[in-house]
């Protein structure tokens, strides 16, 4: 079992690989965050998940390391995929690479990179089938 925090790797091609944890923070006075830990090449980048109204992050009735949004968008940060999706989500913004060290909101990610985190779960459609009903 992988101890919490630890970092991972993940390659999204020949030329980039990024270090990545997941943490679960409490600040004084603050709402429970979860927080994806990017590193690449000596720039740190979070992506926060701060609880909110219609915004869940892990405890009570969620699992770990899971977030969800009111509209049922939701990722389960422990999963390799979820990090690639928000990795790519964020990149397509123009927010990866950024400077040596930057926050950066989740909720605004979190939609697209859920509906690219399905697009890739969901098979494509074989050649040659016929149209649906």
């Amino acid at each position: 079992m992988r101890k919490k925090g630890s970092l991972r790797r993940l390659v999204v091609d020949e030329t980039t690989t990024y270090l990545w944890s997941v943490r679960h923070r409490h600040g004084q006075g603050r709402p429970c965050e979860e927080v994806v830990g990017l590193l690449r090449d000596g720039r740190r980048t979070r992506i926060v998940f701060r609880a909110g109204p219609g915004r869940a992050v892990e405890g009570g009735y969620q699992p770990g390391g899971y977030v969800s949004d009111e509209h049922g968008n939701g990722l389960n940060l422990n999963e390799p995929g979820s990090v690639r999706a928000l990795v790519d989500e964020a990149a397509g913004r123009g927010l990866l690479p950024g400077p040596r060290e930057q926050q950066v909101d989740g909720w605004a990610l979190l939609p697209g990179a859920a509906a690219r985190r399905a697009a890739a779960a969901t098979p494509a459609t074989p050649p040659g089938t016929p149209p649906g009903p």
